[in-house]
């Protein structure tokens, strides 16, 4: 009797347990690949135990959410007839799928983590939201690596599914004696109890999360011990929840937040004006005048790495040219690492959060502070100038729903120069915007410009005869990074001659760095990034104080002469005596650096926060003791993004 039953229970759950074995394997695999790529910063980490023992974890895990039901149903449905037919193509599809989808998530980890320093996570998801841009970009900057993953998983298809035919069948082969419900049925109970042990791997109060099983200060390291279909998921669950954002740091009530800002922000109680918008605050502009212009170039990835003023490579002879006439910034730093948290904190002056930017969030899709909607009040002409398409990362959405009036994107050029897989190139859009700003001097109108390049993007693609190629071959970073400089020297000089240079206030600024990833839990190095303000009437300065991207448009309005009340927590840096030697927010994945002077308190899910000291000449951070009011300013600034948008608190009164 325990022969048959033995004999039935093996029959049953053997295809299961061989595909089980086959995804261990095959992520084992993977990771020991991963780890060799990184071997000096795993040795450096002592890692080499912990990233295998903790995988394994997370690898059981994994494998127990994908095949713990179908292992309960086997155990449960029928094997032969009509529903066993049914069944058993339904298991052998699954197992093939989801064995798949691990080494697809896999072969797709190495051109990530180049990038991002970590495995695909939800900017991987996002991505995928936008297939033309990014098959365009696979297509023609990475088609061997796309051939070889397509390749892969095609031969791996066609393996699974002849041999997962007769593993499968097997359980159903004729005349086999079946064990009786008295024996499946417990064991089916069994089965599932063991499978949500796996799932939840610990009897903690927390289950498994990506938390538990970092041990080192080097992000990249920790994401070792994680598989990518892992790290994914996590990712999808977290934006099925949307407005959960940064509580992962620990709750701090709202009075508490609103007190350690004001406390923090230099200003006095008096410059509050409003108790149901608690930041809504006066600064007294430092500009009085007839009204200004404003266009704010944003410059996509273009990091200090690639300016040579600021100790990068020697590819911007133009912005360093540019830079010793205005007002340049020595030791800015952005907030994020993606395009929208960019445009976040250059456009709404709003702290980066774990959440998404507000850019894709709902609830910002009316009543949400832009500079754009303050200066719409004040009659200005709001326009944002683009070479792709404008909804990409739900812009245009947001941009319509908060002040702009005007939207310029890749179908509105009618004979681009030039075109590639992200839209028209920096040439063709500085032009359209510089016409659009002479007609707009013309008619008399103030005007706002936020125009937003995208030829130094990923496959770096650019009209040809217009630089001397840094390397070979052409369509490389620095490449890009090159004509991106040339086409913002050649707008300058269009602009430098236009009838609106004299009237008009310019900030130069990047949106994040480049393939930011390193050693240290924050790269800080990696967000360092040029910043430029320069116009008629813009004195030349090198500022070496820190300065966040948060701080620009309280600086920017503080030069137009906008004396209204807002709810941005940023500095206005024309106050020289103030904000020394600065600071700055950053937020890498799910962690977020608070930095002042050279002291940095770094915040992690679920984690106490972490004191270092961070030498900008070496880019490294060393340990120290965490001072509790850095430590209270860090949380605070980290809190009060979820509070001010949860609570809609990041906005303008309503207009009179």
């Amino acid at each position: 009797m325990l022969r048959t039953v033995w004999v039935s229970l093996h029959r049953r759950l053997c295809p299961i347990a061989a595909f089980f074995l086959f995804g261990l394997v095959a992520l084992s695999l993977s990771r020991l690949g991963l780890a060799l790529w990184h071997a000096g910063r795993v040795t450096a980490a002592d890692g080499w135990a912990t990233v295998f023992a903790q995988g394994l974890r997370v690898d059981v895990a994994t494998l127990c959410l994908l095949y713990g039901i179908p292992a309960v149903l086997a155990l449960l449905l029928p094997v032969q007839g009509r529903v066993g037919r049914a069944w058993r193509q339904l298991l052998r599809w699954w197992l093939i799928l989801a064995s798949v989808l691990l080494v697809f998530m896999e072969l797709a980890t190495p051109s990530f983590m180049a990038e991002y320093g970590l495995r695909p996570n939800r900017l991987f998801l996002e991505y995928l939201i936008y297939p033309e841009e990014v098959g365009m970009t696979l297509l023609r900057g990475h088609l061997l690596a796309v051939v070889i993953e397509v390749s892969a998983v095609i031969v791996l298809f066609w393996a699974l599914r002849r041999w997962s035919r007769r593993w499968v069948d097997h359980s159903a082969a004729p005349g086999a004696v079946e064990a009786g419900w008295l024996w499946r049925l417990p064991l089916a109970l069994a089965v599932l109890l063991l499978a949500a042990l796996g799932v939840r791997s610990s009897l903690g109060h927390r289950p498994l999360n990506p938390a538990l099983v970092a041990f080192s200060t080097d992000p990249t390291i920790n994401a070792l011990p994680l598989n990518s279909l892992y790290t994914v998921g996590y990712a999808a669950r977290q934006l099925a929840t949307r407005s959960e954002t940064s509580r992962v740091y620990g709750d701090l009530p709202l009075a508490e937040v609103v007190g350690e800002l004001r406390a923090s922000s230099g200003l006095p109680a008096s410059a509050y004006v409003s108790e149901d918008l608690p930041s809504l605050a006066l600064r007294p502009p430092l500009y009085r005048g007839k009204p200004r212009n404003l266009v704010i170039v944003l410059e996509e990835s273009l990091g200090a790495q690639f300016i040579g003023s600021l100790g990068g490579r020697p590819l911007s002879p133009n912005y360093d040219r540019l830079s010793r006439q205005g007002w340049a910034f020595e030791r800015l730093y952005a907030t994020g690492t993606r395009s929208v948290r960019g445009i976040e904190a250059v456009l709404t002056g709003f702290p980066p959060t774990p959440a998404e930017s507000v850019v894709k969030l709902p609830a910002t899709r009316q009543r949400f502070f832009t500079l754009a909607d303050l200066l719409g009040r004040h009659g200005y002409d709001t326009g944002f100038y683009y070479g792709g398409e404008s909804h990409f990362d739900n812009m245009r959405e947001f941009f319509l729903a908060n002040g702009f009036t005007r939207i310029v994107d890749r179908k509105d050029y009618r004979k681009p120069a030039f075109v590639g897989s992200w839209g028209a190139s920096d040439e063709d859009l500085f032009g359209r915007a510089d016409q659009q700003f002479r007609q707009l001097k013309a008619q008399g109108k103030p005007f706002f410009g936020l125009v937003f390049t995208s030829s130094n993007h990923d496959p770096f693609e650019f009209p040809d005869g217009r630089i001397d190629l840094y390397e070979q071959p052409k369509q490389t970073r620095d490449n890009a990074a090159k004509y991106a400089d040339y086409a913002l020297g050649e707008f300058f000089r269009k602009a430098m001659a236009s009838p609106y240079w004299e009237d008009t206030v310019f900030l130069v600024v990047a949106d994040h760095d480049s393939r930011v990833f390193g050693k240290n839990m924050v790269p800080i190095g990696n967000f360092h990034i040029p910043g430029l303000i320069l116009g008629g009437g813009i004195p030349v300065r090198r500022d070496g104080r820190i300065v966040s991207q948060i701080d620009l448009p309280p600086t920017l309005l503080s030069l137009l002469g906008i004396a209204d009340p807002t709810p941005m927590l940023g500095q206005d840096l024309t106050d020289l005596r103030r904000l020394q030697p600065g600071r700055a927010l950053m937020q890498y994945d799910r962690n977020l650096a608070w930095m002042e002077g050279n002291d940095v308190a770094i915040l992690q899910p679920d984690k106490p926060a972490r004191g270092y000291r961070y030498d900008p000449a070496t880019d490294q951070l060393q340990p120290q003791a965490l001072r509790p009011e850095l430590a209270r300013r860090a949380h605070a600034h980290a809190m009060w993004g979820t509070l001010a948008y949860e609570k809609e608190l990041y906005r303008l009164p309503a207009k009179p």
